[in-house]
């Protein structure tokens, strides 16, 4: 029986909206196809202004919607499962953390489940998500879940096993870079930049230099940093400064420890 709406979204926080948003504005999808359901009336009523459906009845959504996406705090899966058993949704996509594909079907045995990463700057349409579509086999379908993240992200499909890396990289991702970005800006204002230019100078080359990496495959990122260093200069300095310190190593070690923690609370 063909559904009312295509895609139901359980949950109006900050990531629903951020796919909302890039599903519409890529067109996607349309708002009328679109409906979502809070606990939270005024939730509800920001995301109302989208042009989308609202209601505060899960069950209602689960039945009339194809597309089924999970989007609420981990924590209160249980509640929700158990207000939506019985529905008639087998097309599930979870963007919960630490919960395994095998908790919902517990409850929707036959139902297949995507399970995805998505990070923050998917709100702005430049993100990064890990999907598993190892559930899905049919080619519309697996259509529609690549180009509905598509919309605001560079989508990467792996295998569930596979999303506690993805959690270490770039769900967890943004947060060391605004780090390194917050340590380069202090070392601007200390030789005497301002902490506005020194913010302006260090946020538009960090972007840059991740255009100059998507932009040049052909090159390795190796070749990128040699092509900025010349031997006897500067930049060569603060590189092997870099190197003796370690930076490398506990980069490697800041992500394993996410990715171990990510492991930790999939299998509480």
């Amino acid at each position: 029986m063909k559904k009312k709406f295509k895609f139901g979204v359980v949950g109006a926080g900050f990531m629903s909206s951020a796919i909302i948003n890039g599903a519409i504005a890529s067109k996607v999808l349309k708002p009328k196809q679109i409906i979502v359901s809070d606990v939270r009336t005024e939730s509800l009523d920001i995301i109302s202004k989208k042009g989308v459906s609202t209601t505060k009845d899960n069950s209602y959504l689960c039945n009339n919607a194809e597309f089924v996406l999970f989007a609420v705090k981990p924590q209160n899966l249980a509640d929700v499962l158990d207000q939506i058993k019985g529905c008639g949704c087998d097309k599930l996509i979870s963007i919960m953390a630490g919960i395994k594909k095998e908790r919902i079907k517990q409850v929707f045995s036959s139902s297949k489940v995507a399970r995805c990463m998505p990070n923050t700057p998917c709100s702005i349409g430049c993100g990064a998500v890990g999907i598993d579509l190892s559930d899905y086999t049919d080619e519309k379908d697996l259509g529609f879940i690549k180009s509905l993240f598509s919309s605001f992200a560079e989508v990467v499909v792996v295998d569930e096993d596979k999303l506690n890396a993805v959690t270490g990289v770039s769900g967890s991702g943004p947060a060391y870079f605004y780090l390194f970005l917050k340590s380069i800006i202090d070392a601007g204002v200390k030789n005497g930049l301002s902490e506005q230019d020194a913010k302006n100078l260090a946020v538009n080359t960090m972007i840059g230099a991740g255009y100059m990496v998507k932009n040049n495959t052909d090159k390795t990122i190796d070749q990128l940093i040699d092509a900025v260093c010349s031997k006897g200069g500067t930049t060569i300095e603060a590189i092997n400064t870099f190197k003796n310190e370690n930076l490398l190593e506990i980069s490697k070690k800041a992500v394993d420890a996410c990715v171990k923690r990510s492991t930790e609370l999939e299998n509480l």
